[in-house]
């Protein structure tokens, strides 16, 4: 069984896909660029959804398989997820193409 619960899709992303719904409070470990990372994760992340693996500012970019995908509207802590209500989606759109 994998003791990873969490994909790093490209060694320059921030964020990493959850492989099963993670409980706040969790502890889990993460394979990044070749090595572990643990994190506690600070709320519920259901399937599918993405973790911080490291802290990210206000206004900086969210990068998930090499690319960036948004851009966080407020200050998001390693192991919190990351979704819809701390990002606001940038692909596709001319307004944010240079953040």
């Amino acid at each position: 069984m994998n003791k990873f619960k969490a994909i790093v899709m490209k060694a320059k992303d921030n964020v990493a896909t959850v492989t099963e719904d993670i409980e706040a409070g969790s502890d889990i470990a993460i394979q990044a660029n070749g090595e572990t990372v643990r994190l506690q994760v600070t709320n519920r992340i259901p399937f599918g959804h993405k973790v911080a693996i490291r802290d990210i500012s206000k206004d900086e970019r969210i990068i998930k398989y090499g690319e960036v995908i948004g851009i966080a509207t407020t200050d998001i802590m390693a192991g919190q997820h990351t979704h819809v209500h701390n990002l606001v989606g940038c692909r596709g759109r001319g307004d944010l193409a240079g953040k």
